[in-house]
């Protein structure tokens, strides 16, 4: 069976659950106040129940019939496609009846209510045991009445104060949740503060080594060099201390020539000596260079 067929079959069902229901309700509206062995106090909160019984059930009935209206042209065939659209006027007749009667049938509750009324004033207002009996009744159900709303009331502040405790427990939730969001910001801003402080850490390490070894090359250097100066510097003032000797000895030796005597020839060699000057001409010189 096609799709839409099984759709409008389902929605005709559910039209003749919902029409038998609110067909009931009109029947308890209509009979509603009557002499049924309860009081009209106790019928006052029935009236309206009932009719809002009757308005979903109307609601109900009307969306049907949008629905209807929906499917009808989709049906496969015109034959279906004319069946449907009769039978949406038919439901259309239908729920106007409907509120029609709904309406009648509050009126004639309510016609009720007054006559049932009026007859209770009578019995009231008249003696006889009878009247003493329902007056007593009367009493003892509106202290158990008065008792009822009491606890109804309290019932409804209780249920006031639950609210107002949940309504504060989800506010507290919330405030937990966006603290705890905050934590966790914190605590990944604080890893990577801490990686970052690991690599300066290391960083300022590896630097600390660098400069104790900058240092010590520096020392050595200096060590060397202020070596290198001593050296040199000594040897410079050995130099200056033969040059000086020699000078001197030149010197001497130009001031006594006239006193200088000419040694005999050794080895083909003339020697000149000077007798203040005692040369060993047979030690060899050593360079001090």
């Amino acid at each position: 069976m096609d799709k839409v067929a099984v759709a409008v079959e389902k929605a005709k069902k559910e039209w003749d659950v919902a029409y038998g229901r609110i067909k009931e309700t009109i029947k308890l509206i209509e009979d509603y106040g009557k002499s049924t062995g309860r009081s009209t106090a106790e019928q006052k909160d029935s009236l309206p129940r009932l009719n809002g019984i009757a308005q979903d059930n109307l609601a109900l009935l009307a969306s049907l019939q949008f629905n209807l209206d929906l499917l009808a042209p989709q049906l496969p065939t015109d034959d279906e496609v004319q069946a449907a659209q009769s039978l949406h006027e038919s439901w259309k007749h239908q729920i106007q009846s409907l509120r029609l009667s709904l309406r009648n049938a509050n009126l004639q509750a309510k016609a009720n209510m007054r006559k049932a009324a009026q007859e209770e004033r009578e019995l009231l207002l008249g003696g006889g045991e009878d009247s003493t009996i329902r007056r007593r009744n009367l009493q003892t159900k509106a202290g158990m009445t008065s008792a009822a709303e009491s606890i109804t009331d309290s019932l409804r502040r209780t249920r006031q104060l639950m609210v107002q405790e949940v309504e504060r427990s989800a506010s507290t939730l919330t405030a937990v949740e966006e603290s705890t969001g905050v934590l966790r910001k914190a605590e990944s801003e604080y890893k990577g503060h801490r990686s970052l402080l690991t690599r300066t850490r290391n960083l300022l390490s590896t630097m600390q080594r660098q400069d104790v070894l900058d240092r010590v090359i520096l020392v050595i250097g200096f060590l060397l060099f202020s070596c290198a100066v001593l050296y040199v510097v000594s040897k410079r003032i050995g130099l200056l201390k033969l040059q000086r000797k020699v000078t001197a000895a030149i010197k001497s030796g130009l001031a006594g020539q006239e006193h200088i005597g000419l040694r005999p020839e050794r080895d083909g060699i003339n020697h000149f000596l000077d007798p203040r000057v005692d040369v060993q001409l047979d030690q060899p010189m050593h360079d001090e260079l």
